[in-house]
């Protein structure tokens, strides 16, 4: 699941047309053949995005959104499904309708949008065939390039900010070769002095991914982030896992995932779990990140332990 909680945006939707500009703009991507949940009136304010299932997943997808809903305590939910009019799509809309409600949760609405159209089966003067839109030039878009937000045009494309940069990865390689580990206190002072630029150098990179090898400083780098730095250490280690070999990239990697949580971009955080997983499937960082995103568990907790 995709979670997103505390986005730096507040966005006032009243029309079918403003839920969908909403949704990427809090996710962080158009979504596609997803399921995505927008909440209002919990503890904690959190949205969130499913893949669309299979029949047979539709259970265990619906579960996967009700869990967090109820532990907010959440009153009221919006649903878009991102698909055709398939069997699937047609049995999670009905599935989520149920569930929730007998959970006593009010469904505002349940869209559905494919190919430009968005469809309200049951809603009152929604026709047949769907409505026309197009979010392109929406108001909430320009708040969030105001805001500094960025929407990616599809999961894959954030994806993709996480790959290797093949020359800047050969340039880290060869300063490996002759590099000692940096400790723990160098590694939190290497971050503290690169943060504004956001960018290590090759050499100090070097030391700071064979220090994080060490158990001791795998987390180190976490200790750092405040809620006024959160935003600097996520441009700072996306910059590391874009540098970092692939058999060193997996702390830096969970850092990044850590760090993007604790920003609210649940889609950026997600991406880095999995981009650590791939190399190391037991990273006990990834693992604290990826169960704080499906709990929907607020960065606020995190912030608030680390003041008291």
């Amino acid at each position: 699941m995709t979670s997103s909680a505390h986005r730096a945006i507040t966005l006032t939707a009243s029309t079918p047309e403003d839920v969908l500009a909403a949704v990427p703009v809090v996710l962080g991507f158009e979504p596609r053949d997803s399921v995505a949940m927008l909440t209002f009136g919990g503890n904690e304010t959190f949205h969130a995005r499913v893949d669309l299932p299979s029949l047979r997943e539709v259970g265990d997808a619906v579960r996967q959104l009700l869990d967090p809903v109820l532990k907010h305590q959440v009153r009221q939910v919006i649903f878009v499904v991102y698909a055709d009019d398939g069997p699937a799509a047609r049995a999670v809309a009905s599935r989520l309708r149920r569930r929730f409600a007998a959970a006593g949760v009010d469904v505002v609405e349940v869209l559905r949008a494919h190919e430009g159209r968005w469809h309200a089966p049951g809603r009152p003067g929604a026709p047949p065939g769907g409505v026309p839109y197009d979010i392109g030039a929406h108001r909430f878009r320009a708040q969030a390039v105001v805001e500094g937000i960025v929407v990616h045009a599809s999961r894959a494309e954030l994806e993709a900010l996480l790959q290797p940069m093949p020359e800047a990865v050969e340039e880290t390689s060869r300063a490996l070769r002759g590099a000692v580990a940096s400790p723990v206190v160098e590694i939190i002072d290497l971050v503290d002095h690169r943060l504004r630029a956001g960018r290590f150098t090759t050499v100090e990179l070097a030391r700071v991914l064979l220090g994080l090898l060490d158990v001791d400083g795998r987390e180190a780098p976490c200790a750092p982030i405040t809620r006024e730095t959160v935003g600097d250490h996520v441009r700072l280690w996306t910059d590391a896992v874009q540098r970092a070999p692939d058999e060193l990239v997996a702390a830096p990697a969970a850092v990044l995932a850590f760090a993007a949580w604790l920003f609210g971009h649940g889609a950026l955080a997600w991406c880095a779990v999995d981009r650590c997983w791939a190399v190391e499937p037991d990273n006990p960082l990834a693992a604290l990140v990826s169960n704080a995103l499906t709990q929907a568990v607020s960065p606020s907790e995190w912030f608030r332990m680390e003041a008291g």
